[in-house]
């Protein structure tokens, strides 16, 4: 005679209340027996940045969820621009496949992404004014967790849902290290009436160039319009703060780095309020050979666990099929992380190990094509940041189903037993 073992009771640290440690809180809420607690280190739960993307992949574990009717408001993405900052010239549109049976890609704000995911949060998950100062690995008896303010926890596992600079992944990697890409971001949201006299083309979401820097301009819903712009800078001569993450900036100094972009696009620059800028150093880090440790105690879901500084624009969609996937892997082993972690490892480690080769494939394209220009003039220097010639096929990434990606899996592991 067969007796069915109890699920282990499981305590569920997740540190992070951005939508990687969100969505990870929501998916451990179905499954029996699991204790799951967010301990976010701001003292209000608020996104920082301005606008974000949600494609067909991360409509699909929002589905999972049980969140995606929840998100309604934002601005559909049919149509993507590329185009010379300078000139004006369109170097490449993209029109995505309509089906009206689907959620439509748009670009919402940041704040809405994260009412819809906390309204599907249980009461008394979140902790604020959480910063965790050190993480000490006490064997059997769990991780302890030290934070700020003199309290601590001991968690069965830890779920490092925090961020690019994730304090989990340098306590329990502790010789892993982020770097200064070179790149400063600075992003706002203002009304789209205080720039629709400029240019009909700043309402189609689009990215415009030059050489060195782009400025990415969408609506983003509710009559809001986003500004994201960049400038890059040789990190073997200028370095960024670490903490610089959402720091308010002086207008000056943005529209500084834009002096050759179009009249209508450095008006519009001009228009954003004093003190509308917020700005973001981007750091990245080298692939990691596991997203779990301490004896399957501790994972890594979202950026911490590819410090790829945003490279796809679809991080919160990453970070919630972390979430979902790992909630998936400990229903089916019972919450023994002994199998749960190595399985959850399978899953997204290739995953992650693709995205950083695709990005190293199309660096040495770009190499390679102005190598063979010689002394390329401004505008093919723009033109040689559009590789669009034999693109690959990114449905990998922009159209995953991680439900259908689990099945598979699932399937497999059925078939083996």
């Amino acid at each position: 005679m067969t007796v069915n073992q109890p699920d282990r009771h499981l305590r569920v640290a997740i540190i992070g209340g951005g939508p990687g440690g969100l969505a990870t809180a929501i998916a451990l809420s179905k499954i029996p027996n699991v204790s799951a607690t967010i301990y976010e280190q701001a003292t209000v739960l608020r996104e920082v940045g301005a606008g974000i993307s949600i494609g067909t992949n991360t409509w699909n574990v929002l589905e999972l969820l049980g969140v995606a009717d929840t998100l309604t408001s934002g601005h559909p993405t049919w149509t993507i621009l590329n185009m010379n900052g300078r000139s004006g010239e369109e170097l490449d549109r993209r029109e995505k496949p309509w089906d009206s049976t689907k959620h439509p890609p748009i670009r919402t704000q940041r704040t809405k992404l994260q009412s819809a995911l906390l309204a599907h949060v249980e009461p008394g998950t979140i902790q604020l004014s959480k910063r965790l100062s050190r993480m000490v690995d006490k064997g059997h008896e769990g991780v302890g967790l030290y934070f700020e303010d003199g309290s601590a926890v001991v968690a069965d596992l830890v779920v490092g849902a925090d961020g690019i600079r994730s304090v989990v992944r340098d306590t329990a990697w502790s010789d892993y290290e982020i770097r200064f890409t070179g790149t400063t971001i600075w992003r706002t949201l203002l009304p789209w009436d205080n720039v629709k006299d400029l240019d009909p083309r700043f309402g189609i979401t689009g990215w415009w160039h030059t050489p060195t820097t782009h400025v990415y301009f969408s609506p983003v819903g509710e009559g809001l319009w986003e500004i994201a712009s960049r400038a890059w800078q040789d990190p073997a001569i200028h370095s960024a703060n670490k903490k610089s993450w959402g720091v308010p900036v002086e207008n000056a100094l943005v529209e500084s780095h834009f002096t050759e972009y179009l009249p209508s696009i450095r008006e519009a620059l001009s228009r954003v309020p004093t003190g509308g800028w917020r700005e973001f150093a981007a750091f990245a880090g080298p692939e990691l050979a596991q997203l779990t440790a301490w004896d399957n105690k501790v994972v890594l879901v979202g950026d911490s666990s590819h410090a790829l500084s945003g490279a796809f624009g679809s991080g919160a969609g990453f970070a919630m099929e972390d979430g979902w996937v790992l909630a998936q892997a400990l229903s089916r082993w019972k919450n023994d992380t002994s199998k749960a972690l190595p399985l959850f490892d399978a899953i997204r480690l290739p995953y992650y190990s693709r995205m950083y080769a695709h990005l190293s494939s199309e660096a040495s394209k770009r190499a390679i094509k102005l190598k063979t220009l010689g002394n390329p003039t401004f505008d093919e220097r723009v033109k040689n940041k559009i590789i669009t010639d034999g693109g690959k096929d990114m449905s990998w990434i922009y159209q995953n189903d991680i439900g259908a990606v689990w099945r598979e899996w699932a399937g497999g592991l059925d078939g083996a037993a």
